[in-house]
């Protein structure tokens, strides 16, 4: 779909109606921009806590603290940096 918009002398453009429909966009969601070779993608950014479970932890990680996993981090780093 190719939908053309108009960019204010402020640098600020209007996201067409059948673009927020099919982003399914609302007032208030994040996108993000992304330029390449010239040409920008506009995509709406998903909720971080919708992401949650979509990864798989593995068993014998489930439950660990941040606190942990940011110390178990740094010492792996730590170690390969010897």
């Amino acid at each position: 779909m190719d939908v053309a918009a108009s960019l204010t002398s402020k640098g600020q453009v209007t996201v067409p109606k059948a673009v927020r429909e099919a982003l399914e966009l609302t007032p208030g969601d994040r996108v993000v921009f992304r330029v390449e070779k010239g040409h920008a993608l506009l995509a709406k950014t998903p909720e971080f806590l919708s992401l949650a479970g979509s990864v798989p932890v593995p068993p014998g990680k489930q439950a660990t603290s941040w606190d942990e996993v940011r110390l178990r981090t740094r010492a792996k780093r730590a170690a390969w940096r010897r």
